[in-house]
């Protein structure tokens, strides 16, 4: 069973002041955790070159609602949502099936179900209907 292991990035850059080492036989899933353009990716780069793990980077220029939610947020949150979480979860799926190799992503599915998502109900953006669907 693969180990899942979360950074959030206010706590990673304290790793530089310490000696970290990582057992390069287990295999593990490693996630990082923070706001946008606050570095998840070039951290996830830095770390996966260093340990020689392999990056898993969220793809930002396939996303079919993101254009649309920009320009109506209240309309197209809710879709928004659901498709991040559905892409996280199949890439957990298939990440747990990797085997033999530990993986850096720089984004969870935590972040959009206990962060974006309360986040864009509690600014209006997403109906109580769409958002006790979600959760």
């Amino acid at each position: 069973m693969k180990k899942f292991i979360t950074i959030i990035f206010a706590f990673i850059i304290t790793l530089g002041c310490c000696s970290c080492s990582f057992d390069k036989n287990t295999d593990m899933h490693i996630a990082i955790a923070g706001n946008i353009g606050c570095g998840k990716t070039t951290l996830t780069k830095m770390l996966a070159k260093r340990y020689g793990w392999e990056p898993r980077f969220e793809p930002v220029d396939v996303n079919p609602y993101l254009e649309d939610f920009y320009k109506d947020m209240s309309r197209w949150s809710f879709n928004l949502q659901i498709y991040f979480l559905n892409k996280r979860f199949k890439d957990v799926v298939e990440i747990s099936r990797a085997t033999d190799r530990t993986i850096i992503q720089d984004r969870t599915i935590f972040e959009d179900a206990r962060i974006f998502a309360p986040n864009l109900h509690d600014q209006g953006y997403m109906s109580d209907r769409d958002f006790n669907n979600y959760t």
